[in-house]
């Protein structure tokens, strides 16, 4: 009998269904073609090139790139690594509970709104939208999520507490609940008026809205997709990433229709598992017209092939980077159960965080890093961007305008972007300036 090669498996499969009805609630997801067992992989030493199909062919289009190749690099992604992003609603109800034109001494208008995204059970996103109030026209907007709650983001008590999960580090939180003196927790890594001084606004929601980022508990949308089915809704298969991904993209249904918003410059922005998010929700949605994951590093802009001298430096000690093994091990809940097959074989892996990226082409990307934070392997994401960039050429733009690594605090403002600071691994308030610089030059084109 002839055994079938991985590209034949996925053709047959991928003919059949890319689209089918999940059993949860009525909703439509992606169900996912059959691929190869990890074992059967052929091992690739080397980041694969992301304008190499599955069977060995060249892409040698921009029309087979779009029909064929970033399909393809989807389900890939989807199958192996985050999981099914959970199906998209059919219609996304924004409910405005509150309007204050007065936030920021006057400076802004403050909107609380509230996105439903589908029947009893599914997740309620709490949207905060800070919007300038002195530029004139749509505005561009950064559109983050946070892990503490929006009223950490600010100490107006005008913002509700975050209704989920948090974590006791989150400043005035207990019992994983947050308190009254949550508010303003980390109002100074979120310089908003200086956003709004700039001209953009700022749209926030908190990640326990869409599901909280627990190893054995899912409280969001995988517990109401499972519809109690506790099969359908395990830890180590689950997929945070993918799911928080979907919570971006929900909040980009309602952010395309704020009149007071460009939908044509939405940024998608994240720090640390939330840069990770927003880098495959840009990837996924070209609604996002720019993406900055913020020291995002393994499972996101970092390779998942870690150079052996960082990944066991002594032999048999701890890795300097971090590795598909340690984060399955310490955050089994953020990928899906295939990915756990890769921990001592990421070479196997049909595609690497370069193929990813590419996903986004030719929309511009920033990767920002710190010095000391050598956990997120930032010489590696420079490499991602280097063999990132052939596609970008490919589809007739220019790539990464750099060859090394360049010095602290030079920001690479190409359509691939680069940066690195010293300091260690957070989101500071200069940060946001590199941020707003990078969208500067590229949102300009967009006016």
């Amino acid at each position: 009998m002839k055994t079938m090669s991985n590209s034949e498996i996925f053709l047959a499969a991928f003919a059949v269904c890319l689209l089918s009805s999940l059993v949860a609630g009525g909703a439509t997801a992606n169900k996912l073609p059959h691929f190869a067992d990890a074992a059967a992989l052929t091992p690739q030493p080397n980041f694969p090139d992301p304008l190499v199909m599955l069977d060995g062919h060249r892409v040698k289009s921009r029309a087979q790139w779009e029909r064929e190749r970033r399909p393809e690099l989807k389900a890939l992604f989807q199958h192996y690594m985050y999981g099914a992003l959970p199906p998209r609603p059919s219609h996304v109800t924004a409910k405005l509970i509150a309007e204050h034109r007065d936030f920021l001494g006057g400076k802004a208008t403050l909107r609380l709104l509230t996105l439903e995204t589908g029947s009893a059970g599914a997740p309620r996103i709490d949207l905060m939208l800070v919007v300038p109030n002195q530029h004139r026209g749509p505005v561009p907007v950064f559109l983050t999520m946070n892990f503490c709650g929006n009223h950490a983001l600010t100490a107006d008590t005008r913002v509700p507490l975050t209704r989920g999960w948090l974590y006791d580090s989150c400043k005035g939180c207990t019992n994983n609940a947050a308190t009254e003196a949550a508010r303003g927790g980390q109002a100074q890594d979120w310089p908003l008026a200086r956003i709004v001084e700039r001209g953009y606004a700022l749209a926030s929601f908190c990640s326990s809205d869409v599901d909280s980022d627990r190893k054995d508990v899912s409280d969001g949308i995988y517990a109401w997709l499972a519809n109690g089915d506790e099969a359908k809704n395990s830890p180590a298969n689950r997929g945070s990433i993918a799911a928080w991904a979907w919570g971006y993209h929900r909040c980009v249904d309602y952010l395309v229709t704020e009149l007071a918003l460009d939908s044509r410059r939405i940024a998608a922005v994240g720090h640390s598992r939330n840069g990770k998010t927003a880098l495959l929700a840009a990837a996924f949605d070209e609604r996002i017209a720019l993406a900055i994951p913020h020291q995002a590093g393994c499972g996101g802009t970092a390779p998942n092939r870690v150079a052996p001298a960082l990944a066991n430096p002594q032999g048999n000690g701890r890795p300097i980077a971090e590795t598909i093994a340690v984060i399955n091990k310490s955050f089994p809940h953020w990928f899906n159960a295939e990915f756990k097959k890769f921990n001592d074989a990421p070479e196997r892996l049909p595609f690497d965080q370069n193929c990813l990226a590419a996903l986004c082409a030719p929309r511009p990307v920033l990767f920002s890093n710190a010095l000391e934070d050598q956990w997120a392997n930032p010489n590696g994401q420079f490499a991602i961007l280097q063999a990132t960039s052939p596609v970008y050429r490919f589809l007739g733009v220019e790539g990464l305008d750099a060859k090394s690594v360049p010095p602290l605090r030079k920001l690479v403002d190409s359509r691939l972007g680069y940066y690195i600071r010293e300091g260690k691994h957070s989101m500071t308030a200069d940060d946001w300036e590199v941020f707003m610089n990078f969208a500067d030059r590229h949102f300009a084109k967009k006016k």
